[in-house]
C-alpha cells in the first residue's frame, strides 16, 4: 500500500522480505531473505532516497544499518512493552498499572517483546511467579478503544488524522470508524505530539488508546503506518501511506481531513465473495494477495458516508466468513 501510494508520485520501490510470495513483489523489486542479512540490507539501500519499514519487528540493528526512517530509536521503544510504558510515563502520558502496581485480578501477562494481534499475552487469575521477559498489566475498564494517526515531517511539522474508534475480537482489529464520536481529539494530539518530539520522529505513527470516561490511557505505539489507518486511502484527503512517504522524503505533508464518516472492515481468515461486496457501487475492496488462514488479515473494505443499512449489509457479508 505504500508503493501504491507512491507510484503516482513518480516513486519506485525495492523491498526486503523473508517470504518469496510477499505481496510487495507485485509493485516493486523483491529481495528475499532475512531482515538482518548485511548483504541484502546493503542491496536494499543502494541508491535509495529513503528506507523505511512497515512493521515493528524489524531488527533495530538492521534499521540502523540502512538509516531507516522513522529513526531506529522509535523501533527500539516499540519492541519492548516495558520500555514503551516507561517512555509514556516519563512524558506524562497515563498507562495501565504494571507489575507490582497491579492490585486486582484477572490481569494480562504479556511478553515484553514480539507481541501483536493478540499474540504473546494471556489472562491470569492470580499474580504469577517470576516470569522473565514478561510484564504484568492491569485490565483497564475502558469505554472504547481509540487510535490516533499522527505524521511528522523532517522539518518538524506535524499533522493528525481524526480519532478512530476500533473494535477488536481475539486481539485482532475487526473494524474502524471515523471520526470517533465526541472523542477527546485535543488530548490525543497532545500525547502524540509529546512522543513525536521526544523521538525526533519522521513518518506516520499510530498511538493506541483506551477511552475511560473521556480520559485517555495509552496502550501502545506503532512506529509505522497502521491497520486502523487503512480507511485513509479513500476516506481522507491524503492517505496515511502517501503522508508517510511525503514525510520521509521531506516533501510537504498533505491534508489529513476526513472526507466524511468512514467505516473500515477487516477481512480475516477467509474472503467473502468479491462480487457480492462490489454490488454496492461505493464499497472499496482491497485484497492483499495472501493465502487464507485462520486469524490472518487478507484485506479490507472501506465505506465512505454509508447509510447504517449499508454498513449492516456489508458487515453481514464479511461476518459470514467467520
Amino acid at each position: 500500500m505504500l508503493a501504491l501510494a507512491g507510484i503516482p508520485l513518480g516513486l519506485s520501490f525495492r523491498f526486503l522480505d523473508p517470504a518469496p510470495d510477499a505481496p510487495a513483489r507485485e509493485v516493486g523489486e523483491l529481495l528475499v531473505g532475512a531482515y538482518d542479512e548485511p548483504a541484502l540490507l546493503d542491496r536494499l539501500a543502494d541508491g535509495a532516497d529513503a528506507v523505511t519499514y512497515e512493521f515493528e519487528n524489524v531488527p533495530v540493528a538492521a534499521a540502523r544499518r540502512v538509516g531507516a526512517l522513522p529513526d531506529a530509536r522509535a523501533l527500539e521503544v516499540s519492541q519492548d512493552r516495558l520500555v514503551e510504558k516507561a517512555l509514556f510515563r516519563r512524558l506524562g502520558i497515563p498507562t495501565a498499572p504494571i507489575d507490582e502496581e497491579v492490585t486486582s485480578f484477572p490481569a494480562l501477562l504479556k511478553t515484553r517483546r514480539l507481541g501483536y494481534d493478540g499474540k504473546g499475552q494471556r489472562l491470569v487469575e492470580t499474580r504469577p511467579g517470576p516470569a522473565p521477559g514478561h510484564v504484568l498489566e492491569g485490565l483497564v475498564p475502558f469505554d472504547r478503544e481509540l487510535s490516533l494517526l499522527a505524521v511528522r515531517g523532517a522539518g518538524g511539522e506535524t499533522a493528525f488524522y481524526p480519532l478512530v474508534e476500533n473494535v477488536h475480537a481475539e486481539g485482532i482489529l475487526r473494524s474502524s470508524r471515523v471520526p470517533a464520536v465526541a472523542a477527546p481529539q485535543a488530548q490525543a494530539e497532545d500525547y502524540a505530539a509529546r512522543l513525536l518530539d521526544e523521538l525526533g520522529y519522521v513518518g506516520v505513527l499510530a498511538l493506541e488508546l483506551f477511552d475511560v470516561g473521556g480520559r485517555l490511557i495509552a496502550n501502545e505505539l506503532a512506529p509505522r503506518v497502521h491497520n486502523s489507518g487503512h480507511w485513509t486511502i479513500e476516506g481522507a484527503e491524503t492517505s496515511q501511506f502517501e503522508n508517510h512517504l511525503r514525510a520521509i522524503l521531506d516533501l510537504p505533508l498533505g491534508s489529513t481531513a476526513a472526507r466524511g464518516e468512514v467505516v473500515m472492515l477487516n477481512l480475516i481468515g477467509e474472503l467473502p465473495d468479491p462480487g457480492a461486496l462490489l454490488e454496492y457501487g461505493d464499497v472499496h475492496l482491497h485484497l492483499y494477495g495472501k493465502e487464507p488462514r485462520p486469524g490472518r488479515k487478507l484485506g479490507h473494505v472501506t465505506l465512505v458516508d454509508p447509510t447504517s443499512e449499508k454498513v449492516r449489509a456489508v458487515t453481514d457479508l464479511v461476518l459470514k466468513q467467520h
